[in-house]
């Protein structure tokens, strides 16, 4: 966007972080313009938002409004996707990515409420944040103007942010010791940059938050209990919880046993690669409870294809196309899909593992009858002679035309 284009209120998602805090005055200085902050919880942590609003002001705000978004994310972005069985390029549970779309959603509707005819963000130029808050901008509200400082100002470096504010007395906490990149929300953190950034470097204990080092996690190990209803954990160890709580708790079960980091380099939408260590406690539990229910209930072809739905919905929900036709087809898909995922799972959480040890489902299409290898009275093995025959009939015919 241009300088040019005139704006006279601008609502800004604002983290109370470095950039966001050199935000406000530079979209002020530059586009001569009432800055509206907005702070949207997804459970990032108390220590984020202790003082967010004040520090907003002082950085020069005229309102600060901070939306707790922590149980929709969950129920209606996170759910969803876990249905699907969605993993970015086969490891990512996509912590950063799904907590964008709602993000976005709520400061445009507080840009509507004000009157706001702009919408800013903080993202870099170089990550795919940029992209997944403007593509859901340009559905949600195509007629406001974007602007992304980032992309247009000379600051290039944390010691140049930090002077901007001290020229201008604005108060920082921000310094010049921090060396990682970190973001977090109640489903996942991730940590990124310094000794990261080589790739033969191994993690230290600083690249990871949450978790405790699998080696040093308890040596007696822990089980819990999950119940499925159509697709999600409605239950744990016999006591229903929101999907909010769900992850709430198994996060601090999972992190007590060193369950769900990866450290992983990923393909960006922008072309370069990122190496990033992902900590998802709760959501490598659940995920590994409902495929475990799925084991049992769906058949050969439908599994097939909720395995092609999680990957198509990996790379949207990735690539920030949640508000599309296609996104909300084939997550509709998925809820058809899940509508038999009803069950019982017990995992057992040792040194880094969440391993499923008992699943059970009154839609099992599992019998004991049919699968053993001892004699049974139900399968008649000569049966499988007449399948074999026309399923490989083709390849059958091709071999007898080379001929």
């Amino acid at each position: 966007m241009s300088k040019k284009v005139e704006v006279n209120k601008v609502v800004v998602a604002y983290s109370g972080g470095l950039d966001t805090s050199v935000i406000i005055p530079w979209l002020k200085e530059n586009y001569n313009c009432e800055v509206i902050a907005f702070v949207a919880d997804v459970g990032q942590g108390e220590e984020e938002l202790e003082g967010i609003e004040a520090k907003a002001i002082a950085s020069g705000a005229t309102e600060c409004y901070i939306a707790d978004l922590k149980e929709e994310m969950v129920s209606e972005y996170i759910f969803p996707t876990l249905k699907t069985g969605a993993l970015y390029e086969g490891k990512y549970l996509l912590g950063t990515s799904m907590a964008r779309p709602i993000i976005a959603k709520a400061q445009v509707e507080v840009a509507r409420n004000v009157g706001a005819d702009a919408l800013c963000h903080g993202c870099t130029g170089k990550g795919n944040d940029q992209i997944r808050f403007e593509g859901a901008f340009a559905a949600l509200a195509p007629d406001l103007h974007i602007i992304a400082p980032w992309r247009e100002w000379d600051l290039v470096s944390r010691e140049e942010c930090l002077d901007y504010l001290a020229e201008r007395n604005i108060p920082c906490t921000a310094s010049l010791t921090k060396i990682y990149s970190r973001d977090a929300n109640a489903w996942h953190i991730s940590t990124e940059g310094g000794v990261l950034e080589e790739t033969w470097n191994a993690p230290n204990d600083d690249c990871w938050a949450w978790t405790v080092d699998p080696e040093q996690a308890p040596n007696e190990s822990e089980t819990i209990s999950l119940k499925v209803e159509k697709g999600a954990v409605v239950a744990v160890d016999g006591k229903a919880m929101t999907p909010y709580e769900v992850v709430v708790y198994l996060n601090e079960k999972g992190a007590k046993h060193g369950v769900g980091r990866i450290d992983i380099v990923e393909n960006r939408l922008v072309g370069m690669k990122s190496r990033g260590c992902y900590e998802t406690p709760g959501g490598t539990i659940i995920n590994e409870a409902l495929r475990a229910v799925e084991q049992l209930v769906l058949d050969k072809t439908s599994f097939e294809f909720r395995e092609e739905l999680g990957i198509k919905v990996s790379h949207l929900v990735y690539d920030g196309r949640w508000f599309t036709p296609l996104c909300k087809s084939i997550l509709a898909a998925s809820e058809e899909l899940a509508k038999d995922v009803n069950g019982e799972v017990v995992i057992k959480l040792y040194k880094g593992h969440a391993t499923v040890i008992q699943k059970r489902s009154d839609n099992s299409l599992y019998s004991e009858e049919f699968a053993t290898f001892g004699a049974d009275e139900v399968y008649d093995q000569s049966h499988a002679e007449g399948f074999i025959r026309l399923y490989s009939l083709s390849s059958r015919i091709r071999a007898l035309n080379s001929k």
